[in-house]
This record gives C-alpha cells, structure tokens and sequence, in this order.
C-alpha cells in the first residue's frame, strides 16, 4: 500500500493519557480547542467509543521527503535578491489526507477478503480523537523523542501516521520501550521561539507550525523575529535530529512529491497572490489550511525578517488591498527592513 511502518495494537487505554490530560490543564493547546472538549477527550481515553467493537488498531507511517535542503537552495534562502521562504516538508506536495484514505480503504478491504468476512473498521490520520503517536509506540513503531515526533531507529521522524480502527482481533505488536534520545538536547536547543517543554511537550502557543497554521489571528510581535523565514509548517526541531541525520532517505512517498515553487517559494511574488492564484497553486496542498490570509501574513512576517530594501515595494504595493490582519503585518515588515538600514 505504500506506507513504510506498521504495526497493531490494541484499543487499551493509552499509557501517555494521564500526559495529555496535564497539557490540556495547562492550556498548551492554545487556540486549539478541539483538543480540550469533553467528547475529544473521552474518546482519545477510549478508543472503544469511536468504534465499540474495536479489537485491533493497525498503525501505520508513510515517508514524506528530507526537508533538509542543499547548498543551492540554501544560496537562494540566503539571496539579498529573492529571499525565499520555507514550507515544512510535509506539505510540499499533495495534502495527505487525499493520499491516505484510499489506501486505508484498501487496506481494510483486503483484510475483509482475507477473513472472508464484513470487519467494521474507521480509519483516520490526525482526522479524529486519538493519540496516535502513543499507539505508534504501543504498535511497535518508534519512540516519542523530546520534540514529542515519533522517531523510528532505522528511518527517523518524517512520516505521517495513519490508524485502522477493526472490529477484528489481530496479534499486537510488542510496543516500543526503548527510548534513544538519550542525554542530546539538540531539538530543544535549536528551537527558535523554546516552544518544547522539559517534559516531552509543547507549549503550543509558541510553536512555529502552530503559530503559522491554526493560528488565524496575528502572531505574536515578540516572536515574529523567532520565525524566521517559515511561512507554512517548521521542520527545525526534526532536522537537528541524529536520527534523520544518520538515517531518514531523501526522498518521501511518491504521492507526496514537492510540488514546483513550494518547497522555497518567492516571497515578493507569493505577497501578490489573488484569491483565485493562492486557490489555483495550493490545489490539494496542506498550506490551504492556513488559507490565503494566514498565508499571506506569514509571508510579510518572512519578509520583514529575511528582506532588504528591494523588498520595501511589493510590501507597499500590498499594503492597501489586505484586510487589517495582513496590513498589520506587512506594516512591521517595513519597518523592521526600514530598521535595519
């Protein structure tokens, strides 16, 4: 089908939900309020509640590419001509979550010719109430490392996960209980805005991914600085990793090939999207969840933080079209490009 990792577990009680219930008492959620409801935490105790009959739950991963660029796109990162921005690699192609379904529908299929029986089964990929990288470690998969990814010894961390709920008992894989991180901070270390907690956590609120994608208010001014050229996503804590260093391939699944222009877009050129350009490009993309506004946000954030003067008149051509969100934005990229004269 594709997918690199697999394994079963069972509809136990994941062993980290006493974890998860601390980090929603402690608001590390954010804006993110379907996190914390009543009924997403019921479930994600209790998978049985998602479907009642549930025996066995396959977990598995699919690759997504190395983000971690060569020495041509990091002269075009670092050009004082173009600067570029950055997409976190798992949406420099197809969003997954069109890729992933058909073949967990396959799947299920052929386990019911298998069996030779009807199996009701749900399936998800960060669609529904699970936690899905405590079920990867309990189906065998990897461990969860201190940037909360879970990290598998032979291929690293750029996966997507995806789960098969089955009424159907199969044999559980024997969980993962080493933990390879070891005494190495380096994630945490690198982290530009310390968004990952000494417990394995992350205060979402001042995450990168989440401050340029579920966030749809203004980030925060006192840690634009911190993000960088990111307009979509953040691959940072993941790159420093041994694990990927040493291990993680290149190249992801084919269904998920990086898209031209996205992996390092043109910021001026990306400032001057209409709605029916942002439409037409991210077609099936991940960055489409950010939606044209956060998008466009980003890229003046991205703008004010690797720009130079030549980038003071596509802002200022931009700066009376937006809503007051984008203006807010684009008005402090001016000005810290004007600062730094």
């Amino acid at each position: 089908m594709g997918f690199t990792l697999v394994g079963i577990t069972t509809a136990d009680l994941p062993p980290h939900f006493p974890a998860y219930e601390h980090w929603l008492a402690m608001g590390r959620q954010a804006s993110m309020g379907y996190l914390s409801d009543d009924r997403a935490q019921a479930r994600r105790a209790d998978p049985k509640l998602i479907l009642p009959d549930c025996q066995s739950i396959i977990v598995l991963g699919m690759r997504y590419s190395n983000p971690e660029p060569g020495p041509k796109i990091d002269r075009k990162i670092q050009s004082s001509d173009h600067p570029a921005g950055r997409v976190a690699a798992y949406a420099w192609g197809t969003d997954y979550h069109l890729v992933m379904p058909d073949r967990l529908l396959a799947l299920a299929a052929f386990i019911e010719t298998q069996t030779g029986q009807t199996i009701p089964h749900r399936y998800y990929t960060d669609t529904g109430p699970l936690l899905e990288r405590d079920l990867a470690m309990r189906a065998g998969l990897g461990w969860i490392g201190k940037n909360t990814c879970l990290i598998n010894p032979q291929h690293g961390s750029y996966f997507l996960l995806a789960e098969l709920l089955l009424a159907y008992p199969l044999e559980p894989d024997p969980p993962f209980e080493a933990d390879h991180c070891g005494a190495c901070t380096r994630c945490i270390d690198a982290c530009p805005t310390n968004c990952i907690l000494p417990d394995r956590t992350l205060d979402a609120g001042r995450c990168i991914s989440f401050l340029t994608i579920e966030n749809k208010d203004e980030i925060p001014e006192e840690l634009r600085h911190a993000v960088g050229n990111w307009v979509f996503g953040c691959d940072i804590c993941q790159m420093v990793c041994p694990w990927n260093v040493r291990f993680a391939a290149q190249e992801g699944d084919p269904a998920l090939a990086p898209r031209r222009g996205v992996p390092f877009p043109d910021l001026a050129n990306e400032l001057g999207l209409t709605p029916e350009d942002f439409s037409r490009k991210f077609k099936d993309s991940p960055i489409k969840r950010a939606r044209r506004r956060g998008y466009l946000r980003n890229v003046a954030v991205a703008l004010g933080n690797t720009g130079n003067e030549e980038s003071l008149s596509p802002l200022e051509s931009s700066s009376q079209g937006y809503d007051p969100l984008i203006r807010e934005h684009i008005k402090w990229a001016m000005d810290e490009i004007l600062r730094k004269r």
